[in-house]
């Protein structure tokens, strides 16, 4: 179908299990990441593409610890530990994931007064990534997304999406959360199909409707 895309979140090395900021288990998303590309002409990946003395860092913060949670640009902002800076190994798609067919890269978090999980927009949408022209003109009406971390850059891609007007599929078993509270991720499955996104797995995406 050509009306459709993917977009695949985040698969960098520091989202890895070795990596700055892991997602536990989050080398379990690329070989469905890989295996589904299949069924998609158009393929869009995001980046974290973070300078150095982004706001988000803990380091960047005298007397904080990464899962602080401060106000930054007016906003709530979980601290981090640094991830992602640009042009670093750490900000490189991780080895093993197929990025031949990836149509385009959006990167995002490159303001360093304000974070953005979405790949859409920041977290106060200020400023559009550019994605949601990008698939506009593609004539793109429906979005099948994965990656990591399910409770953060996934979500708010897929309330953004959903907000934007896009049908919207979640793959399940292509995500993967970091659960800084236990259940974060289950809510945030919860609350992605409140906004309307439909919950499948890998092997539904052609039975999906």
């Amino acid at each position: 179908m050509k009306n459709r895309a993917l977009i695949i979140v985040d698969l960098q090395n520091d989202f890895m299990p070795n990596g700055a900021l892991p997602v536990p288990n989050g080398d379990e998303v690329i070989p469905i990441a890989n295996a589904v590309q299949a069924h998609f002409e158009i393929i869009v990946a995001s980046k974290d593409w973070h300078p150095v003395n982004h706001g988000s860092f803990a380091t960047n913060h005298k007397g904080h610890i990464p899962g602080d949670v401060i106000n930054l640009a007016g906003l709530s902002q979980v601290l981090w530990p640094a991830h992602c800076i640009q042009d670093s190994l750490g900000a490189e798609f991780v080895p093993g994931f197929d990025t031949h067919k990836i149509t385009q890269v959006f990167y995002k978090g490159t303001d360093p007064k304000i974070d953005s999980y979405s790949t859409f927009f920041d977290n106060a949408h200020r400023k559009a990534t550019g994605l949601a022209d990008f698939l506009q003109k593609k004539k793109i009406v429906e979005l099948y997304i994965l990656g990591v971390a399910t409770d953060y850059c996934v979500k708010y891609s897929v309330l953004d999406a959903c907000h934007l007007g896009f049908k919207v599929y979640v793959i399940a078993d292509g995500c993967r959360g970091i659960n800084l509270k236990q259940d974060d991720s289950k809510h945030a499955f919860a609350e992605m199909k409140s906004a309307g996104a439909r919950i499948i797995h890998s092997y539904e995406i052609d039975k999906a409707k």
